[in-house]
């Protein structure tokens, strides 16, 4: 679990709803349910608009990513790649085909079966890096997803003010009711820029950071099995990926 997600949001949203009571603002005055149906509305409409079905759904995906990431540990990656190599070196490399399958990663599992299959330590390096390069792109067209959120939200908030003016205008007739309904109308815009803020933006890029994180993980894991189809030596593949673990 992914603490500091769950405090930035405590402390994001925790901090304006404080902040409006102490100001002698009161709770009821920023909740609006028609507001925010023509924020999240207006905002999931028109980045549904432009992103495809698999984008879309992918993103939705790795939205728990913010709450629980992948586990991403290079240590214990050099770890296995160690044993890897003392396998392959002690059993031959066709004996890394049964460790593929304890495998749950499937990327894992490709490059395990790849050396096992005898290609050439180059072949395996091209084939992985193209995947990796897919998987990548794939996943940060996701993340923009949420980039897209944040863009719109803040401009679907003011179309929702100026749809409250627009009800303010047509009731001038009734000059008690024009200061409370001109405050309810900016609530949208209150709405659409704090989504994008507090909740669309950092989402976004906290997907986009794991993603290049994974990938570094990858390119260490990419290394380490040539490493081990060249049948380097354990102390040298140890040194080659220290760097990772910084």
């Amino acid at each position: 679990m992914d603490i500091l997600s769950i405090l930035g949001l405590l402390i994001g949203f925790g901090a304006i709803i404080v902040g409006q009571y102490l100001e002698g603002g009161h709770l009821d005055t920023i909740l609006n349910a028609v507001a925010l149906l023509i924020v999240l509305g207006g905002t999931l409409g028109a980045v549904m608009l432009q992103t495809p079905m698999n984008t879309f759904i992918r993103a939705l995906k790795m939205t728990v990513w913010i709450f629980k990431p992948p586990q991403q540990s290079a240590k214990r990656l050099l770890e296995k790649i160690l044993d890897w190599n003392q396998i392959a070196r002690r059993e031959g490399l066709l004996r890394l085909e049964a460790m593929a399958l304890q495998e749950s990663d499937i990327f894992t599992q490709k490059g395990l079966q790849l050396i096992a299959d005898g290609a050439e330590p180059e072949i395996i390096r091209e084939i992985l890096e193209t995947d990796l390069d897919i998987m990548e792109n794939n996943d940060l067209q996701a993340a923009k997803v949420y980039e897209a959120m944040g863009g719109y939200s803040p401009t679907i908030g003011i179309i929702g003010a100026v749809l409250g003016l627009i009800h303010v205008m047509g009731n001038l007739a009734d000059p008690s009711s024009l200061g409370s309904g001109i405050a309810v109308a900016f609530v949208a815009t209150i709405y659409g820029v704090g989504l994008a803020n507090l909740l669309f933006l950092p989402i976004g890029n906290k997907l986009k950071t794991l993603v290049q994180r994974r990938t570094q993980l990858q390119m260490m894991l990419i290394d380490g099995l040539i490493s081990v189809a060249d049948g380097d030596n354990p102390r040298n593949i140890e040194s080659r990926l220290q760097a990772y673990l910084s």
